[in-house]
């Protein structure tokens, strides 16, 4: 050993760096080997995800408590304001737009004046169809003094000619005398005739007269335009002054008390809605896209008659009284149509339910705090509530936020609404010391 180390002056230091490797290594493996430890000293027994029994913790959620409750039966879907009806106001007569009595955007009543054009023109036109009407009355009197007195002369002349008859076959009077009577009587009869006809014309031409005093009266009442609904005026399309046409628009009033609101629904749904409306007027909710609070209510009036076959829906109108006008032609709004109501529904809320590969399902909270899964039905969701068929029982706790942790036999500690973790007692017990459990908040697990 001796006489090696002499030969090899290098072989201290060659042992020396042999020993300072066999401590890194030593080293290097004790700290690998107490990762290991930690590592499956934190997971536990259980292993997988946290909340298992026998390690990991509880997993922190939010639930809440299926309730037995009655709920609606409701269609909603987006519909649109339509005005009850709506007016285009036309000038019926040419002339100068003497007055307006209203500013845009007015609400008028029907029959309050809007306009009134020049009448003068046709003020006058009456005054001559008056004049001709006393006119032909006077023809009218004249002919039937013609009449009266002609028919007077054939009375008489008549009455001479029989006597005369009576003389000549007596041999009193000639021939001749007797068949002169006879012809003035037989003038006189046609005389009469004529004044008849002359009547009948005077009646023809008075009728005509009467008939344009009526049209005159028209004419005259146009100059003068009322509303002719109750309603809202829009834009004024010529102002005061102007001369107008007949038949140029004025301005369109709509009329918004009452007012409908259109929507379509799915084919499928006529069925039901036809049903339900043989038994009672059902009541229509809209409620404006830009606002939570307020709803407007109405009932349905109208369906219609076929189904639109480009998107297999059907028009339904409801009908508002809209009294505060809140409602407004063209908006698009939320509708809701109630058809029936539901007793003894299972609600729970809407983030409660989840869906995965073979439908829908919710954790339940069991009173040892471990959770399981439940395959539920859902159908109908009201506000924020879904309503559950099959697969769950009221008084149950469900899990509405917190699921992505959760497995099979997960344990859980409730949360509050804010996010703090709540007591660690069975599920419904408030384990808050000192501190009532909030109003309407999640059961205390």
């Amino acid at each position: 050993m001796s006489t090696s180390a002499v030969r090899s002056p290098g072989g201290f230091r060659g042992i020396a760096q042999n020993r300072w490797i066999t401590i890194s290594l030593a080293g290097l493996l004790g700290v690998l080997i107490g990762c290991t430890s930690g590592q499956v000293s934190a997971t536990g027994p259980g292993g997988g995800r946290g909340g298992k029994k026998g390690g990991g913790g509880d997993v922190p959620v939010t639930v809440a408590t299926a309730t037995e409750k009655t709920v609606p039966v409701e269609i909603q879907v987006i519909g649109n304001v339509e005005a009850y009806s709506t007016i285009s106001v036309k000038a019926q007569v040419g002339g100068e737009l003497t007055n307006v009595y209203f500013h845009e955007g007015d609400y008028v009543k029907k029959s309050d004046a809007l306009f009134t054009i020049d009448p003068r023109p046709f003020q006058a036109s009456l005054n001559q169809a008056l004049a001709t009407v006393a006119k032909d009355e006077a023809s009218m009197g004249q002919a039937r003094a013609n009449l009266a007195r002609d028919s007077a002369n054939l009375r008489y002349q008549e009455s001479q000619a029989t006597r005369y008859q009576e003389l000549f076959k007596g041999g009193i009077i000639s021939k001749d005398q007797a068949e002169q009577l006879t012809a003035n009587a037989d003038a006189t009869t046609q005389a009469v005739a004529a004044d008849k006809a002359a009547i009948e014309s005077a009646q023809a031409e008075l009728a005509a007269s009467k008939a344009a005093v009526d049209a005159a009266r028209i004419q005259l009442s146009y100059a003068s335009i009322p509303s002719p609904i109750d309603g809202r005026t829009g834009n004024l399309t010529i102002k005061q002054g102007n001369v107008v046409a007949p038949n140029l628009e004025l301005i369109t009033i709509t009329q918004v008390e009452p007012i409908y609101v259109t929507f379509s629904v799915p084919e499928a749904q006529l069925s039901d809605i036809k049903r339900y409306m043989a038994q009672r007027k059902l009541p229509v909710r809209a409620r404006l896209q830009d606002e939570e609070g307020t709803e407007e209510t109405g009932v349905l009036t109208f369906v219609d008659n076929a189904v639109d076959t480009t998107t297999g829906t059907i028009k339904l109108k409801g009908t508002f009284e809209n009294h505060d006008r809140k409602l407004w032609p063209g908006q698009f709004v939320r509708v809701t149509l109630r058809l029936s109501t539901r007793p003894n529904a299972i609600v729970v809320p809407n983030q409660a339910i989840q869906t995965g590969q073979n439908g829908t399902f919710v954790w339940v909270v069991k009173p040892n705090r471990s959770v399981e899964v439940r395959n539920v039905t859902a159908s109908l969701r009201v506000d924020q509530d879904m309503v559950v068929d099959q697969g769950l029982e009221a008084g149950e706790t469900v899990v509405t936020e917190g699921q992505l942790r959760l497995a099979p036999d997960s344990r859980v500690v409730v949360r509050d609404g804010r996010g703090g973790p709540g007591g660690r007692g069975r599920p419904g017990a408030d384990q808050t010391k000192g501190a009532p459990a909030e109003p309407g908040g999640a059961p205390q697990v």
